[in-house]
């Protein structure tokens, strides 16, 4: 849902602004006067274009410092309400300092503060929600936030990483296709009229017949393949959001060679390193792993999290069932299982955490290393098939001329 802006006066003729999630204006109206509060302009907030939006949104690092520097407030004594008004006014971003004036708002009228972090959705998650929820109820919030602040920074330098290292091969695609686009659309149509003669007498080779068929395709049908291409694209995304095509997508995801294990490690790797901050601040394990199951971001794995919450129910410990699942490694399991013995599972989570992000940075490494050539091979050949198809016809008439 969209979220919107307002001012409004209180009883006591107090004027308060923030924003607030709402289906429509009228709905935020409704929402003003359950608090009491006559709304004198409602607007849609600014950078609330929802999923899609591209300007006004709030980054992973802003978030890590906004947790961090909570954390520290509510840890040298400062009231919730004192911090958040606070870190509202240090904020540089409007969008952030907006959601911050409504969380306060909603703290100062009693409101919990993970029920009104969770009224923003699009810059809290649900997995940062529940978070903070089991801090309050445990009362160990500023832990909580500083381990949150730690993993939200941790899992964006990952995400750069993983950008840095798939950013040249996604260049060498770019220019590829351009230079391939830029043979056919502009280059081969050249071509043709000097190609008339072999044409009429038949004996154009097959495969400049095939360079020009493709290149004349392209000309004649551009706005189609164009409209098909954009359609195609936004049905593939209405289709992935839907639940059947979330779930054969995430299995796919898991299958897919190389790329399956890579995606399979950053997974697990959130998993067990929220799992073990859930457990290193007093949750219970159950609890915490309906927390942690949505971390892995796959429908599949969390299903398989989620029945080994089942089992652990009927008494089993967690290792049992995870073992018994194809898509938890078997050194992972194994390590999970000697920790429990011992006692010390939430800390071996963050190491077994550790070691997948360390493995998925050497096989992203390698596949790197292996993409680049196979795709500086794949646009080679490509193109030498474009070109070989315009001269094939060029040496033919030279011969029948010195003939």
């Amino acid at each position: 849902m969209p979220d919107f802006s307002f001012t409004a006066l209180a009883t006591t003729g107090v004027r308060s602004t923030g924003t607030l999630t709402a289906g429509s204006e009228r709905e935020a109206a409704a929402q003003l006067d359950a608090k009491g509060l006559f709304p004198i302009t409602i607007a849609p907030a600014a950078g609330s274009g929802g999923k899609f939006a591209l300007f006004g949104g709030v980054s992973g690092r802003q978030l890590a410092t906004l947790y961090g520097q909570l954390a520290d407030l509510l840890q040298a004594g400062v009231p919730l309400l004192r911090s958040l008004e606070l870190l509202e006014r240090s904020s540089t971003n409007k969008r952030l300092q907006s959601v911050l004036r409504d969380v306060r708002m909603n703290v100062a009228e009693g409101t919990g503060l993970a029920q009104a972090m969770g009224k923003h959705p699009r810059v809290f998650n649900d997995l940062v929600v529940s978070m903070v929820r089991a801090g309050q109820e445990g009362g160990f919030l500023e832990d909580v936030l500083e381990r949150t602040a730690q993993f939200v920074e941790h899992q964006e330098e990952m995400k750069s990483k993983v950008i840095g290292s798939l950013a040249y091969p996604v260049f060498l695609m770019g220019a590829g296709f351009s230079v391939l686009a830029v043979l056919i659309l502009f280059f081969v149509p050249k071509f043709e009229p000097i190609f008339d003669k072999l044409k009429a007498k038949g004996e154009m080779p097959p495969l400049t017949t095939m360079v020009l068929g493709f290149s004349n395709f392209l000309w004649s049908y551009w706005p189609l393949i164009l409209l098909a291409g954009i359609g195609a694209v936004v049905g593939f995304v209405f289709w992935s959001r839907s639940d059947k095509g979330r779930w054969i997508m995430d299995g796919l995801k898991l299958r897919l060679p190389v790329f399956g294990g890579i995606y399979r490690s950053l997974a697990l790797s959130r998993f067990c390193r929220i799992l073990g901050t859930m457990l290193h601040n007093g949750i219970p394990m159950l609890k915490a792993l309906g927390i942690a199951k949505d971390s892995t971001g796959n429908k599949i794995l969390s299903l398989a999290v989620e029945k080994s919450a089942e089992s652990i129910t009927g008494g089993q410990k967690l290792a049992d069932p995870l073992r018994r699942d194809k898509h938890f490694p078997t050194d992972v399991v194994e390590m999970i299982a000697i920790a429990e013995e011992s006692n010390t599972l939430e800390k071996v989570l963050v190491k077994v955490a550790d070691s997948l992000e360390r493995r998925t940075a050497r096989n992203l490494d390698l596949l790197v290393k292996l993409l680049e050539p196979v795709m500086l091979l794949v646009m080679a050949v490509t193109v030498l098939l474009v070109v070989m198809g315009l001269l094939l016809p060029v040496f033919k008439m030279g011969s029948v001329v010195g003939k």
